[in-house]
C-alpha cells in the first residue's frame, strides 16, 4: 500500500490509496485543516470556497469512522466483519444538502470510498419517483444523502428514522440557508442523537447559519481555509462593457471558442432563452434551472460532461457544488445581485489548481452595480469597452471560432422513454418528454445520447448493495407532501420569486 499525505493526517491507508488511483494525492488546505479533528470524532465547522475540495474533507471521515466502528451484537445476521448491521430505514450517517445536483455528485465521489469499505449509500431527493428509495430504505442502508424536504416526506410516511445516525454533515449550509431550508434541517438534525457528530461546511457563514452551529454542535472546532471574498489566483477576471445590441453577438464570439464555459443568468426564462439562441446560432448548449424536470437536468449535465455541449446556461443552481472538469471560462451574462453569488458562480472555473478566465458583461447603466459587486469580492477586474471583433475577444478566449448550424446536427430518429418523471403540479397539463433547451434538430447526437446513457445510473439513485431492484422505479409516490418537498419539486418559493 502506499502512504501520501492524506495517511499522515489519519485517512486509512485503503482510502488513501483509493484517492491515489483516481490521482488525488495532495490534501487541499481545507481537507489538511479538518482531517485530523474530524477523522478522531469531534463535531466541527469548515468553511472554505467553492471548489476548495470540502465534499472530501467530509466524506472521508464518514466512511472512516463508519468503517472503523464496531458492535458488541456482531453476530447479528447481517452483520459485517464486527461492523455494525444494516437495520431497515436507519441509516448510520446523513450528508443533508440542497440540490439534487449536488446529491448525484457527491454521491458519485462517495461510491470508490463506500466500495473498499464495504457500505453503501442512497441519494433521496424530489423530481423524481420515491418507490426506489423506499425500497433501498427498507434494504438497510449506510450512508442516506439528501435534499430536507423528500427526507422529511419519507420520515412521516415512517419509512426512515435518524435514531442511529452516528455523523451527520451539512453541506452549503449558507446555501440552504438563502433557500430557506434552514427550518426543515433544524427539525432533522432534533431526530439525530445528541451525541453523534456533527460536521457543517459552507463556503460563506451568516447569522442564520450561526444559529445552527450555537445550537446544535458541541464544542465545534472552526477552520477556516480562506477568505469568504478570496477568489483563486489562477483566475483572470475581466468586465466587458457593451452596448445593448452587441451583448449576443459578443457571447456567441466568446462561448463558440475552443474553451469549455459555463454562462450565467439571472432568471431561469432567461437561461432557458439564451441556450435556444445559442443553439440558433450555432453554439452547442444546454441549459440548467429550477423549471426542468430531475431527468432533463440529469440528461444536460451529462450532455455538458461529456463535451456533447461546449456551453452550459444555467441558473445559480449550478453556482454550488456542480463540478465540471476542465471548465476555463466563466461569463456572467447577467451580473449577479451580490457578491456571494459572484464567488460561487466564479468557482466553476480553476478548480483543483486549474486556470480559468471570469467574464462580466455589462451595459452602461450597470457599471455603479458591478463596481460595487467586484469591490465587496475583492476582485479588481480589467474592464474594457467592447465589440463583435475587438482584439480583447480573442485574447481571452484565443483560436479559431467553430459555430455548427443546427441542420448539420445529426437528427435523433425517436425521443427515448425517461423513467422518473418529474410529477406534475396539481391542476397542470400533462408533461411531455423533458426539454433540454436545444432546438429539437440539435438537442441530439451520438455523443450526447451516449451522455444520456452514461447518466442513466444517476436517476437510479442508489448505489452499493442497495442498487438492486433500482430500475424497477416509477410506482406513484404516496403519503403528504411537506412545504420544504413542495419548495424543492417547485424550485423554491424564494427561487421563484428572484427568477433562479
Amino acid at each position: 500500500m502506499s502512504h501520501n499525505a492524506f495517511t499522515a493526517l489519519g485517512v486509512p491507508a485503503n482510502l488513501a490509496d483509493t484517492l491515489a488511483r483516481i490521482d488525488i494525492i495532495t490534501p487541499t488546505p481545507i481537507q489538511a485543516a479538518t482531517l485530523p479533528d474530524s477523522l478522531t470524532g469531534r463535531d466541527l465547522l469548515g468553511r472554505g470556497r467553492t471548489g476548495s475540495g470540502k465534499t472530501y474533507a467530509f466524506l472521508l471521515p464518514v466512511v472512516a469512522r463508519l468503517a472503523g466502528s464496531t458492535s458488541s451484537t456482531s453476530s447479528t445476521p447481517g452483520a459485517r466483519s464486527g461492523r455494525q448491521p444494516r437495520i431497515a430505514r436507519s441509516p448510520r450517517a446523513l450528508i443533508i444538502l440542497p440540490t439534487r445536483e449536488l446529491a448525484v455528485q457527491i454521491d458519485a465521489a462517495l461510491a470508490p470510498l463506500a466500495r473498499v469499505a464495504g457500505l453503501t449509500s442512497l441519494t433521496v431527493f424530489g423530481g423524481v419517483g420515491q418507490s426506489p428509495q423506499v425500497r433501498a430504505l427498507r434494504a438497510g442502508v449506510d450512508i442516506v444523502i439528501a435534499c430536507p424536504g423528500r427526507l422529511e416526506d419519507l420520515i412521516g410516511q415512517a419509512e426512515c428514522r435518524l435514531d442511529r445516525v452516528e455523523i451527520t454533515v451539512l453541506d452549503e449550509a449558507d446555501h440552504m440557508s438563502d433557500l430557506g431550508f434552514l427550518p426543515a434541517v433544524r427539525r432533522l438534525l432534533e431526530l439525530t442523537p445528541a451525541s453523534g457528530q456533527r460536521l457543517l461546511f459552507s463556503a460563506t457563514l451568516d447569522a442564520a447559519v450561526a444559529v445552527i452551529v450555537k445550537r446544535y454542535l458541541r464544542n465545534p472546532v472552526t477552520h477556516e481555509a480562506d477568505s469568504p471574498q478570496a477568489s483563486s489566483v489562477d483566475v483572470e477576471h475581466h468586465v466587458l462593457q457593451v452596448d445593448p445590441e452587441q451583448r449576443l453577438p459578443v457571447l456567441v464570439d466568446l462561448t463558440s471558442g475552443a474553451r469549455r464555459s459555463v454562462v450565467f443568468t439571472r432568471t431561469k426564462h432567461r437561461a432557458k432563452t439564451l441556450a435556444r439562441k445559442l443553439n440558433s446560432m450555432g453554439v452547442s448548449s444546454v441549459e440548467l434551472h429550477g423549471n426542468l424536470a430531475q431527468n432533463a437536468r440529469t440528461r444536460n449535465l451529462a450532455a455538458f460532461h461529456s463535451g456533447a455541449a461546449s456551453t452550459l446556461v444555467a441558473t445559480d443552481i449550478a453556482a454550488r457544488g456542480i463540478h465540471v472538469d476542465d471548465v476555463e471560462l466563466v461569463i456572467h451574462a447577467d451580473p449577479p445581485t451580490e457578491f456571494k453569488a459572484y464567488v460561487h458562480r466564479s468557482g466553476r472555473t480553476a478548480r483543483a489548481g486549474a486556470k480559468g478566465t471570469v467574464i462580466t458583461l455589462m451595459e452602461r447603466e450597470q457599471a455603479a452595480e458591478v463596481r460595487a459587486l467586484v469591490r465587496a469580492a475583492g476582485i479588481r477586474p480589467t474592464t474594457t469597452s467592447v465589440g463583435v471583433g475587438h482584439p480583447m475577444l480573442s485574447h481571452l478566449v484565443p483560436g479559431e471560432r467553430r459555430l455548427v448550424p443546427v441542420s448539420s446536427r445529426p437528427v435523433e430518429a425517436a425521443t427515448p422513454t425517461v423513467r422518473g418523471r418529474q410529477l406534475a403540479r396539481p391542476g397542470s397539463r400533462p408533461q411531455g418528454p423533458a426539454r433540454t433547451g436545444a432546438p429539437a434538430a440539435g438537442a441530439s447526437s451520438p455523443a450526447l445520447r451516449g451522455a444520456r446513457r452514461a447518466a442513466a445510473p444517476a436517476t437510479g439513485q442508489w448505489s452499493g448493495a442497495a442498487r438492486s431492484g433500482a430500475a424497477r422505479s416509477g410506482a406513484a409516490r404516496s403519503g403528504s407532501m411537506s412545504p420544504t418537498r413542495m419548495s424543492e419539486q417547485a424550485g423554491g418559493r424564494r427561487r421563484r420569486s428572484s427568477g433562479r
